[in-house]
């Protein structure tokens, strides 16, 4: 069987999903999924500047829902704090804390400069590397993405599927600033402690910079070299580290 052909049912299964919830509200639209999907679906949140509006919504129906935590071991002091404050703070059971594999980050960088020589391989062995092997027991997954955080970002639906064919579902893609920020106002949710620093992204401690009041909200991501997003390239249907073509 061709490649392609096993694609086709997620494609038109996504394409069901978006013509029926794409316009729903966000709680409708994790409600649903969790339904459907059981068991096999997982939250994955990096615990973020603006990760706890997700969390919260799961928290209102299914705490015990897997939550999968990457922490690509070079996040700041202060992120591993608040993902246990934010835990106990909304009562979240499932949170699993997902590591990099540390021979692979030696045999690559064995004087920890990864970051500073190749960014999209440290991000793919921090992070994307780690991801994949912990939703291999997942069908589909629940992510934080919004349309305006990135270019990349601005035609995202309410439910896509990543490149192994699992099902994610987006339900705060149309959801804009203004909105995460009223919805963690009106329901009294903690902030992540650097936010109130200047850190309005937050991602990995070496990799991210402060924002002055006139700039984006990410521009404090991998400052400088014009990367805005972690994770591994695809091309022609495979996966391929940065630096490598085919």
């Amino acid at each position: 069987m061709r490649p392609e052909r096993l694609i086709e049912p997620v494609e038109a299964r996504v394409a069901a999903l978006n013509e029926a919830l794409g316009d729903a509200p966000a709680e409708t639209v994790l409600g649903h999924a969790l339904q459907e999907f059981g068991p096999r679906i997982a939250l994955v949140s990096s615990f973020g500047a603006d990760s706890v509006v997700l969390l919260h919504l799961l928290s209102r129906i299914a705490p015990d829902a897997p939550v999968l935590f990457l922490d690509t071991e070079m996040l700041f002091p202060a992120t591993i704090a608040y993902q246990k404050d934010v835990a106990r703070h909304l009562g979240l059971t499932g949170v699993r804390r997902i590591r990099p594999d540390r021979s692979a980050l030696f045999e690559a960088a064995p004087d920890g400069d990864l970051h500073l020589r190749d960014a999209d391989l440290c991000c793919q062995l921090r992070k994307t590397e780690p991801l994949e092997a912990a939703l291999r027991d997942f069908g589909a997954w629940i992510t934080g993405r919004k349309r305006h955080q990135t270019p990349e970002r601005a035609s995202l639906g309410t439910f896509d599927a990543d490149a192994a064919g699992r099902i994610r579902v987006n339900p705060l893609a149309r959801w804009s600033r203004e909105e995460v920020a009223a919805h963690i106002d009106r329901h009294a949710l903690p902030r992540h402690p650097l936010v109130a620093d200047g850190y309005l992204s937050i991602g990995c401690a070496p990799c991210t910079t402060r924002v002055a009041p006139d700039e984006d909200a990410r521009a404090g991501r991998w400052r400088g070299t014009g990367k805005t997003e972690c994770g591994i390239h695809l091309k022609n249907g495979r996966y391929v580290r940065a630096g490598e073509s085919r």
